[in-house]
């Protein structure tokens, strides 16, 4: 009978197998979201690919995995690509700005563990990163953030290295000359969030104004879902106007609070305890430069509602 209830040995030695096979899966499996999160703007999606890489991963033969590092990274952006490509169609019909979707990163250190990880989570990052065509941004991600050389590259995309040397050097010229990085301290990032979200809720326009720079852009994403701008609005006057007046439609009762998302301190709103909509900014030498508002339910669904 206890033979029958733990199987063969054949059968315990298939399970042990499976079991070091998925413990080996996990030990990637941070990087792998990291990568397709990055590729996507979309953790959902992210999710999806990693999924599907590990479902291929206890498919594949010892022959074909040389390397678990490679062979994984190999899937997950394939499926990256296959999948931008995909989305740059849907993207033309989605109704107004479209914006990453916000992840937290409060709990999940592994993903901002150094300074170049925590900046590529920025939201000016990702948004740059939609400038590049798939290979471009599957070549610029895996030698500017996560420092894989040239052989590797080549190996995950199917390029050749030289290849691989052209690509990245396209993709440099296509988001061009980044401004100047003013470093930032986490708690001047919260300082001034501090300071934005009381201004903007109790409507303290001259004081919001103080915070903004002159060319400051608001970009609301609501995909269709929620009433938003259709349109990025530019300037502090127009910036700080559309905000308060979109602000002023809120449900009642909404609450902010300060938490950290895409490795920043980000305001979330709350209604009845569910998350409403997220807002980041965007701070260069104590003020904000870009203020982006999530508000498309669709991308909110990683976030926790609070307890009750």
């Amino acid at each position: 009978m206890g033979s029958e209830r733990n199987g063969s040995p054949e059968a315990r030695g298939q399970l042990n197998q499976a079991a070091t096979t998925a413990d080996l899966f996990n030990q990637y499996r941070g990087l792998l979201f990291a990568i397709a999160y990055r590729m996507m703007g979309s953790g959902t999606d992210a999710e999806d690919i990693v999924q599907e890489a590990f479902v291929r991963w206890l498919q594949a033969s010892s022959e074909e995995v040389q390397s678990p590092k490679a062979y994984l990274s190999a899937v997950v952006m394939r499926l990256c690509i296959d999948q931008v490509r995909s989305a740059r169609a849907q993207r033309e019909l989605y109704v107004g700005p479209w914006l990453p979707e916000p992840i937290p990163t409060g709990q999940h250190q592994e993903l901002v563990d150094n300074v170049v990880l925590t900046e590529s989570l920025s939201f000016a990052f990702l948004i740059m990163l939609q400038r590049l065509k798939p290979l471009e941004r599957a070549v610029f991600l895996l030698r500017e953030v996560f420092d894989y050389d040239y052989t590797e590259i080549a190996e995950i995309v199917g390029k050749s290295e030289a290849n691989c040397r052209q690509v990245l050097h396209r993709a440099h010229q296509q988001v061009g000359e980044q401004p100047p990085r003013f470093a930032v301290s986490h708690e001047q990032q919260e300082r001034i969030t501090y300071q934005f979200i009381q201004a903007s809720t109790s409507g303290d326009m001259q004081g919001l104004l103080k915070l903004l720079t002159d060319d400051i852009v608001f970009t609301a994403d609501g995909g269709g879902k929620v009433q938003a701008a259709r349109n990025s609005l530019y300037g502090a006057d127009k910036a700080t106007r559309g905000m308060l007046g979109g602000m002023s439609k809120l449900p009642s009762g909404i609450q902010g609070r300060i938490e950290e998302i895409n490795g920043q301190p980000a305001i979330i709103g709350y209604v009845d305890g569910h998350v409403y909509g997220v807002v980041l900014l965007e701070i260069v030498a104590e003020q904000v430069r870009r203020i982006y508002m999530i508000l498309n339910p669709d991308k909110l669904g990683r976030l926790n509602s609070l307890p009750m």
